[in-house]
């Protein structure tokens, strides 16, 4: 079931907002403002990880871009005890020449940011982000 939900805005907000859909590559307006206002609540509520409080539980995926003499500081940190990974997967990019990992795993936000730092001062490791789970209370899993 759904409901319409109205707001007002400025001129200039409601004359943009069209394009600010389209150049973010939603079709449906809806969706988008939905998105949108669940991505902004979830920042304010819990910042981004560098702002986290170092107990706080977080889960999410750490996308580490790097060159195969690497690998063995990424089985490290697979095999630790600073990260409870739960999915791994490794993937070879052929036309940028790098080897990509993404990691599933929960953690504290110290734990992760530690990771994070220790990853980020490896030599020939050359990007690594961090992509947090969204909070839910309930859903299907």
């Amino acid at each position: 079931m759904s409901k319409i939900i109205s707001f007002s805005a400025d001129d200039e907000f409601a004359g943009g907002l069209e394009d600010l859909i389209t150049s973010s590559g939603y079709q449906n307006r809806s969706r988008f403002l939905r998105d949108a206002a669940l991505a902004y609540a979830e920042m304010k509520q819990r910042g981004e990880l560098s702002e986290m409080a170092d107990d706080e539980v977080v889960e999410g995926h750490l996308v580490v871009y790097y060159q195969h003499v690497a690998e063995s500081k990424l089985l490290e940190v697979r095999h630790s005890n600073h990260l409870n990974v739960s999915s791994y997967n490794h993937s070879c990019l052929p036309h940028s020449h790098t080897c990509v990992d993404i990691m599933q795993a929960i953690g504290t936000a110290l734990q992760f940011r530690n990771t994070i730092e220790t990853l980020q001062n490896t030599a020939n490791i050359d990007k690594v982000t961090f992509v947090a789970a969204p909070v839910r209370e309930d859903g299907c899993c």
